[in-house]
């Protein structure tokens, strides 16, 4: 089939027919011209980066206009089928593998994504796919004896609710096998799951989710059921509109069977993604409807199968280091909050950076798709006013900690200055009387008074000085209430002294 022609019929499955698909990809410049920014991107950044989530996000930030997106993947999905009959490209099969897959995977694509991941094991681990295919071949006379024994089972007992419903049955896909092996150190025999049965259920919308659970009582009544392995998409459907339930039933013989409950609109969906579900929802193929779908279609992507967490991506910037290490920032985040993502030290030593061939201050604001390399040095340290520099969160933590540790390390060596200097001088040490000269200093707190002379903004030996003239007007109050023998003058007379120093 001729690429481009096979690239149209895969939109038109995408988005839900031909109409629909020659209504959103009519404005063929303005597409071209997003394939090429993230073309570019793709140049930018090593392999071991595309599959980053964080860079997923970013990749969807890039391409703007979520029509760009699924044109992306519909042209990596045609040019893995053309590998059949050419020689496979290494860097797209690994495309295929780490971005197309799971952003099809998001969208519901799942007939996309599977075939993307089972084409892409097939040209970078041939020996490993061939030999998965072998064996399930080997093993599948066998297989569909035991799954007719365990569907019949099943249907006989269904029959009697009176439920409409069919049941279809299908081999995991063998790169999901793969990651079984991988994932349980085992061999193709040693995947206890290596097929599905789906209930598809005839339901007016009304009765959907009382037949679905109904439909559940009934097999979990019958076969004991893993309940680590249960998935409730039908009470909190996926973003992408996925809805079924999901249980895994040890069935005949000890096997472990994964049986999917769902009706038919829900199994539309679930073949064709969005596109099926915004048909389910009336959305026709208006210009409205496209800017509604293709909302949709970002929101899918977003969040995936989760709740969104940290907001729309237009919060946030995507950088690189030089190794191609890819960090999420909140915009407006400064090249000081990028050294505190990559790490405290980094953080407090950085004196700017560089991005691209342009030295860069602290201060400057990042962009999505910098690639930075901070600058440091050994003699640089935090300072207050960097808390005035960074946006984030976790840098403003660090540079507090920072100061706070430094302002300890002052004290303490301020400190040892101040009684190595009385040591040498033969001066008496005593708390009170240099709690007095820290006031008559002009001093309120203490760490303030030891900082200046770490800072040498007081000259420590006018402290020493202050200090010796408070211990000698101690001494004549003390030599004086000795002395004083009037016991009622004695206490106005030391109240005198006390104003005196």
């Amino acid at each position: 089939m001729d690429t481009q022609q096979d690239i149209k019929e895969l939109l038109a499955t995408m988005v839900g027919g031909e109409e629909t698909r020659d209504a959103m990809f009519a404005d063929t410049d303005s597409l071209e011209q997003g394939t090429k920014r993230l073309q570019d991107l793709l140049g930018q950044v090593p392999q071991t980066a595309i599959g980053d989530e964080n860079f997923h996000s970013l990749f969807i930030t890039t391409a703007g206009d979520m029509r760009v997106i699924l044109l992306m993947i519909a042209r990596s999905l045609a040019a893995m089928r053309r590998y059949n009959t050419e020689q496979p490209d290494a860097t797209l099969v690994a495309e295929a593998a780490s971005l197309y897959a799971p952003l099809a995977h998001k969208l519901g694509l799942y007939q996309v994504k599977t075939e993307l991941e089972d084409l892409s094991l097939k040209y970078s681990e041939h020996d490993v796919y061939y030999h998965i295919a072998h064996e399930l071949n080997q093993k599948k006379r066998e297989r569909d004896a035991y799954i007719a024994k365990f569907v019949k089972t099943i249907d006989d007992r269904l029959q009697q609710t009176g439920l409409r419903y069919h049941i279809k049955q299908r081999t995991k896909s063998i790169h999901s096998i793969w990651q079984k092996m991988q994932k349980q150190h085992v061999d193709v025999d040693g995947v206890f799951d290596l097929f599905a049965l789906r209930i598809i259920l005839d339901s007016p919308h009304e009765r959907e989710h009382a037949d679905c659970w109904q439909v559940f009582s009934i097999i979990t009544d019958m076969y004991t059921s893993n309940p680590k392995r249960m998935r409730d998409w039908l009470s909190k459907p996926k973003s992408n509109g996925y809805e079924s339930l999901h249980i895994t039933v040890l069935g005949p013989d000890e096997r472990w069977v994964e049986v999917q409950i769902r009706t038919e609109r829900m199994d539309d969906i679930a073949e064709h993604g969005l596109a099926a579900h915004w048909r389910y929802k009336g959305i026709k193929s208006t210009e409205g409807g496209i800017e509604a779908w293709l909302s949709n279609i970002r929101t899918a992507l977003e969040t995936g199968d989760k709740e969104p967490v940290t907001g729309l991506v237009e919060d946030e910037v995507f950088v690189f280091t030089p190794r191609g290490d890819l960090f999420r920032l909140a915009m407006g985040a400064t090249v000081l909050d990028f050294a505190y993502a990559i790490h405290t030290q980094v953080g407090n030593h950085c004196t700017g950076a560089k991005i691209g061939n342009k030295n860069v201050t602290l201060r400057h604001k990042l962009q999505s798709g910098d690639h930075v390399e901070i600058q440091t040095s050994s003699n640089q340290s935090p300072k207050q006013d960097w808390l005035g520099i960074v946006t984030t969160g976790r840098a403003r933590a660090k540079i507090r900690q920072s100061l706070k540790e430094a302002e300890a390390g002052q004290t303490t060596l301020a400190k040892e200055l101040l009684e190595r200097k009385m040591k040498n001088r033969k001066v008496e040490y005593s708390e009170p009387t240099l709690m007095h000269t820290i006031k008559r200093l002009g001093f309120k707190v203490v760490t303030d008074f030891y900082r200046a002379i770490a800072e040498e903004k007081i000259d420590i030996n006018h402290v020493l000085e202050t200090y010796q003239a408070q211990q000698r007007r101690e001494r004549i109050f003390r030599s004086v209430r000795r002395t004083c023998i009037l016991r009622r003058a004695a206490p106005s007379l030391a109240r005198s002294l006390r104003k005196c120093w």
